[in-house]
């Protein structure tokens, strides 16, 4: 029997704001260099790949000295169309997940569905405006970007919590996990999962 084809992608975006490579191997061991200018998503990326079992690679440099909106938002479209990419049509996975992180006081959940219709729901308590130097606003941004890049419906959930540095870690920690679920391979699917037999 043949081995299925890797599910990798390579995505290379360079704009007067932002100039980015990033290299994703999806059935990978949680191995990552990452490098945005924005040493809190460093971060929370190294948290995301390390808990979804991906492995990457990623590059960016942006104009950092104005904010870090353009990189972090441009990051997100990257690893976004990275997924699409390396998913191809979505053929054979699990296609959803659902998956709860407590980190201390806090509890995330992060549910997803990759159904080719892009939709952000975001419902988290309110954060400090700063976390470090790290603009807080820009985690909706980032997932937001993610989401519609793609082709995730993506709801975030933060109902209690207090510590801003720990509501943020947990979304990207769950957020791993759930897509791990998600893009997983089961053999019961033949194609696409869906009544309509595409997306």
């Amino acid at each position: 029997m043949s081995q299925p084809a890797p599910r990798v992608s390579k995505i290379e975006r360079t704009t007067g704001e932002t100039a980015i490579t990033l290299n994703l191997v999806l059935d990978g061991q949680g191995k990552h260099a990452i490098s945005t200018g924005v040493p809190f998503l460093d971060h929370m990326l190294t948290l995301l790949t390390v808990h979804g079992f991906f492995d990457l690679e990623l590059s960016c440099n942006g104009d950092t000295h104005i904010d870090d909106h353009h990189s972090v938002e441009d990051i997100g479209i990257c690893l976004g169309q990275g997924f699409k990419e390396a998913l191809g049509n979505f053929s054979a996975i699990t296609r959803y997940g659902n998956f709860a992180i407590p980190m201390d006081e806090t509890l995330a959940r992060v549910s997803l569905d990759f159904s080719n219709r892009p939709f952000l729901h975001y419902d988290v308590v309110p954060l400090d405006q700063k976390t470090g130097t790290f603009d807080t606003t820009l985690t909706e941004e980032f997932l937001r970007a993610f989401a519609f890049n793609a082709g995730i419906t993506l709801h975030v959930d933060v109902k209690y919590g207090k510590n801003t540095h720990h509501i943020i870690e947990a979304i990207f920690k769950a957020l791993g996990r759930t897509l791990d679920q998600a893009t997983s391979l089961d053999p019961r699917v033949k194609g696409t999962l869906s009544s309509k037999g595409t997306l």
